[in-house]
């Protein structure tokens, strides 16, 4: 069955990034029923996703932002960097701040949650493909929020764009020699990162640190068992 969309688009080859093979393959399903829209490549991971990307150059990135190794966010930095032409949607479970906001910095133009219908998603790649960024209406919503009322910041919005990558590497249970080879720091520097996060965030450890991580819905909770 091809599901009509409301507009004309040419082919529009997508790139899937999601570390989970269940996600991809359901996103996969979903999009081989619609006519215009072709998976053409797959990634589990931050790093293999920025390869992908600069082989294939595909016209669409659909992103996901809890990843193993540099994670999402910094995938989306990295080929941005060196693809400036290149249209990237977050596929994320968050919708709260400040991860629409960072990835936004980074260079994406689309923002969709997991739990969004799949017409949400159908429409953000041919919007996105057109030129036109795309958010969830909740994400939208507390992004306008965010600007008109001047809130406080929150937590996680007092960290560094690297910060927050050492920070889901940690409650990934990388060590740091680990986290200091894949991002080709010193152990020194990985430590440092370690200690701002906790200042930063009122933590004492990488328990608590895993904690906070959770209650923000930056990992899932059964990690912690």
């Amino acid at each position: 069955m091809l599901i009509p969309y409301e507009g004309e688009c040419n082919m529009i080859n997508v790139m899937l990034v999601d570390d989970h093979d269940l996600v991809r393959s359901g996103i996969k399903r979903i999009l081989a029923d619609v006519g215009d829209i072709e998976v053409v490549a797959e990634a589990d991971s931050g790093e293999q996703a920025v390869s992908q990307a600069r082989k294939i150059k595909p016209d669409i990135i659909l992103m996901d932002l809890s990843m193993p190794g540099i994670g999402g966010l910094e995938a989306t930095r990295k080929i941005t960097r060196s693809m400036p032409g290149a249209k990237i949607i977050a596929v994320t479970v968050h919708d709260d701040d400040p991860f629409p906001a960072r990835l936004l910095e980074a260079g994406a133009v689309g923002y969709l949650t997991k739990g969004c219908d799949v017409r949400e998603i159908i429409n953000a790649i041919k919007s996105v493909y057109l030129g036109e960024q795309y958010l969830t209406p909740g994400v939208a919503q507390k992004l306008a929020l965010s600007f008109v009322n001047h809130r406080e910041k929150a937590p996680l919005e007092e960290l560094t764009q690297r910060e927050i990558q050492v920070m889901l590497m940690i409650v990934k249970g990388e060590s740091n020699k680990e986290i200091s080879e894949k991002l080709c720091l010193s152990p020194k520097t990985t430590s440092t990162y370690r200690y701002r996060l906790f200042e930063k965030l009122g933590v004492k450890n990488d328990v608590e640190l895993t904690r906070f991580a959770i209650r923000y819905g930056l990992i899932k909770e059964n990690i912690m068992h």
